[in-house]
């Protein structure tokens, strides 16, 4: 007995030297004067450098085939910041990836079904971006040329008038006319800048505004007094086009649910009975069946879109 109540005192004050000289220990760390300097570049590691030499290694490639600028203008109008590579080396990740879920849940020809979704749902991404900030843009068209017609009324010129709307409105019409501004800083003519922005906006009524703009510059006139009636007509245009997407919602609702029916219940047959789409997977004519579904509903998913969708 007396011999457990020693080795228990011993372990215990071993214990207690062990936890002292951790702690001790750690009072005693060091930290580079470097990590302390907060213009100091953090040290690059090896995932960051392997990722440097892959991105380059995409430039390059884009730089080669003549991609680049077409990938620059449709990341610019989406109000993606990302370079293009960068986005080149995310969407072939996740390619990889993709191809090895498939290949993992149903062999080698859902892997490649699965890797070819990976540049498809990077393009819907960048268009669904595109497509927000456009629409972002159309709705505060009203409130910009409000604002802009105050300025010139106040006696302020064409550019003092875009500098304040790059100050005052939100984004991305903020972003769009302080682009115009830093443009016109370094010598380019306004009106050039302003059609790329009606451009990049893919906005109608604004192209009708720049061309105002410029045939004000040219023979003069009251231009205030002009946009207020651009700006009531895109407000009526913009309240029809509210009213008859609400009634076209419904619709859109239902060729959603419509086009996700089938990958659902494909999906759940796949974990509840496996042996029930194997017949499909694991078979040349299930496999024909498979790219012949994929076809009819892409072309349904089409006609559906053009159904639901209302132009202007």
């Amino acid at each position: 007995m007396d011999a457990v109540v020693l080795l228990g005192m011993v372990a215990l004050v071993a214990g207690l030297t062990l936890s002292v000289g951790l702690v001790a220990g750690a009072g005693r760390a060091r930290v580079p004067l470097v990590r302390l300097d907060p213009s100091a570049a953090p040290a690059a590691t090896r995932l960051a450098g392997a990722l440097d030499d892959a991105t380059a290694v995409a430039d390059r490639l884009l730089k080669r085939v003549g991609r680049q600028h077409l990938l620059e203008s449709a990341l610019e109008r989406a109000g993606i910041t990302r370079r293009p590579a960068e986005v080149v080396l995310l969407t072939a990740i996740g390619g990889l990836t993709a191809l090895m879920v498939g290949a993992v849940l149903g062999g080698p020809v859902l892997a490649v079904l699965f890797a070819l979704l990976a540049p498809l749902v990077a393009k819907v991404v960048v268009g669904r971006y595109r497509s927000r900030r456009q629409a972002a843009f159309i709705d505060q068209l009203d409130d910009t040329l409000h604002l802009m017609a105050s300025s010139l009324r106040a006696g302020h010129s064409v550019l003092r008038a875009v500098d304040a709307v790059s100050r005052d409105a939100q984004s991305p019409t903020a972003e769009e006319f302080a682009r115009v501004v830093n443009e016109t800083r370094v010598g380019r003519d306004v009106n050039v800048a302003l059609e790329e922005v009606a451009e990049r906006t893919g906005s109608e009524d604004f192209a009708w505004v720049v061309q105002a703009i410029a045939i004000h510059r040219e023979v003069g006139g009251n231009l205030a007094e002009v946009l207020d009636r651009v700006s009531t007509t895109i407000r009526e245009r913009n309240q029809i086009r509210r009213h008859a997407e609400a009634l076209s919602a419904e619709g859109r609702l239902s060729g959603i649910v419509l086009m996700a029916m089938p990958f659902l219940l494909f999906l759940l047959l796949s974990l509840v009975s496996p042996d029930y789409t194997a017949v499909l997977t694991g078979t040349g004519s299930g496999r024909l069946l498979l790219l012949a579904a994929a076809g009819l509903l892409t072309i349904g998913a089409l006609w559906l879109r053009s159904t639901v969708k209302v132009k202007f």
